[in-house]
């Protein structure tokens, strides 16, 4: 491998955002850096199955529906 171009591998701890800490190893920042993250797994609603509503604008929705709403699965 070339050397002086990959980036520096190193540890660094992570906080959630309810408070717990972990540390790991990343590209981020310097050694013994904290990341802080504003997101996480658990509050996430792509992790946590929360509803989210889709939002029609200009009629994309109804014009994809339209085009692909028959090719579902059916039982």
């Amino acid at each position: 491998m070339k050397a002086d171009i990959h980036p520096q591998y190193h540890v660094i701890k992570v906080v959630m955002t309810d408070g717990t800490e972990y540390t790991t190893r990343s590209t981020y920042g310097n050694p013994g850096d904290t990341l802080n993250l504003d997101i996480d797994p658990k509050t996430h609603p792509a992790w946590t199955g929360g509803s989210q509503q889709l939002l029609d604008r200009g009629g994309r929705l109804s014009k994809f529906n339209s085009r692909f709403g028959n090719l579902g699965l059916k039982k």
